[in-house]
């Protein structure tokens, strides 16, 4: 299991996901995003918006995407 935070992947604040794939992790900031911003938080938006547009376009997002799987293969296991 490996740990990456929302601010590790675009977002705003230190909120910890962890997770055994990337994928997993992508999917879990999806959720925090889909949470915070639903209840009010808008410094959450902009990174919402961003993960809303990469799953719209996944072809077009595939850099980020790599990029994360790349980072998170780096990271220690916790």
């Amino acid at each position: 299991m490996k740990t990456m935070t929302c601010q590790d992947l675009g977002g705003p604040c230190g909120f910890e996901h962890r997770g055994d794939t990337a994928d997993d992790i992508i999917k879990a900031q999806d959720q925090h995003l889909k949470d915070v911003v639903s209840g009010g938080d808008d410094s959450h938006v902009p990174a919402r918006e961003d993960m809303k547009g990469r799953w719209r376009h996944p072809i077009k997002s595939m850099g980020w995407y790599n990029d994360v799987k790349k980072r998170f293969a780096e990271l220690p296991e916790n």
